[in-house]
């Protein structure tokens, strides 16, 4: 290698950067300790800028395109540096490639139970999860508040640091949403709505823009879910005593034919017939004397029912405070 060849080496004439890793955000160009020719070419691809940086001092930006870096087309960089007019030397500077493009299925989630106060069940501890998607918006604060002097970033540490900051603050937004606990599951793309923009006043300290937030599931406490569950039942049962009845005879039904070990009909027929005196118990159609005398027939039978053993005690009480409540 001549000497002309060693010192062109020293120079570097082309600037450019293919990302083939597909998760990183901002990479810093690696001159190898050499300088940058004046005229040298930078290539800047779609989703992708550039920023130049002199010793800490924010340079020129480049959009997308072929650029020729000189002091004609480096007009803060030549600033910095105080270049004379027509400086034709090789030059040093930091050269950052921030990916613009849009960084999908990130995943965040509470890191435990957070402490909700729900206007219908009081405080609930729940967690949730989903999944965002990101876009660096503002390139230069970007590298300031989060980058640094990192050579790279990658989405994963991204990824780690604004799952914690919306784990955090889902308690806060999720009370100013104003939506019922028991009416979350139905309104995740509602909440999630809502939620997008109290997240964005977070990442706009990093100069990043929240594309889309999505919430993936809301889980109770098992205790909770179970009251839930009951509260759903009774909720289907209230104000028709009639199903509620024939509920209980299906049940009664059940338990006799698994009880009956001759394996005959004598347990579907009890079970009818507790269905029947109730179902005939509370029509509402017949004059009131005639439904009192019915009633107590009803309990009469209810007692032979419950001294042969076809219905149990509990079943019995049930029966007769229901029966009682009517005359």
């Amino acid at each position: 290698m001549g000497l002309f060849d060693f010192i062109k080496n020293e120079f570097i004439e082309v600037i450019e950067w293919v990302d083939t890793s597909a998760n990183t955000l901002v990479w810093k160009f690696q001159d190898k300790g050499n300088n940058i020719k004046n005229g040298a070419k930078l290539t800047v691809r779609e989703s992708q800028v550039v920023v130049l940086m002199n010793e800490g001092e924010f340079g020129d930006i480049y959009q997308p395109g072929l650029h020729t870096l000189s002091t004609s087309n480096m007009p803060i960089t030549t600033t910095l540096k105080s270049w004379k007019y027509g400086f034709e030397s090789p030059f040093k500077v930091d050269i950052y490639f921030v990916n613009t493009r849009q960084f999908t299925d990130l995943k965040w989630g509470t890191s435990g139970p957070v402490l909700i106060r729900d206007a219908e069940l009081g405080q609930v501890r729940l967690k949730a999860f989903g999944n965002f998607a990101i876009r660096i918006a503002d390139a230069r604060k970007f590298i300031t508040e989060f980058a640094g002097t990192n050579p790279f970033v990658r989405a994963e540490g991204v990824e780690e640091v604004l799952q914690g900051i919306l784990s955090s603050r889902f308690a806060e937004v999720l009370a100013k949403a104003k939506i019922s606990i028991l009416e979350l599951a139905a309104n995740y793309q509602v909440l999630g709505e809502q939620l997008k923009p109290e997240f964005q006043k977070e990442l706009d300290s990093y100069g990043l823009s929240l594309e889309k937030f999505f919430i993936e599931n809301i889980s109770l406490p098992e205790e909770v879910e179970k009251i839930l569950d009951k509260k759903t039942e009774l909720n289907i049962l209230k104000g028709n005593l009639n199903e509620f009845n024939q509920m209980q005879g299906g049940i009664a039904l059940e338990n006799l034919s698994n009880n009956d070990a001759a394996g005959n009909m004598g347990g579907v027929g009890a079970g009818v017939v507790l269905t029947n005196l109730m179902t005939q118990a509370t029509q509402p159609q017949q004059p009131a004397a005639e439904n009192k005398t019915n009633l107590m027939d009803v309990l009469k039978q209810l007692g032979e029912l419950k001294a042969q053993g076809i219905i149990t005690e509990e079943e019995f009480a049930e029966k007769k405070k229901d029966i009682l409540a009517r005359l």
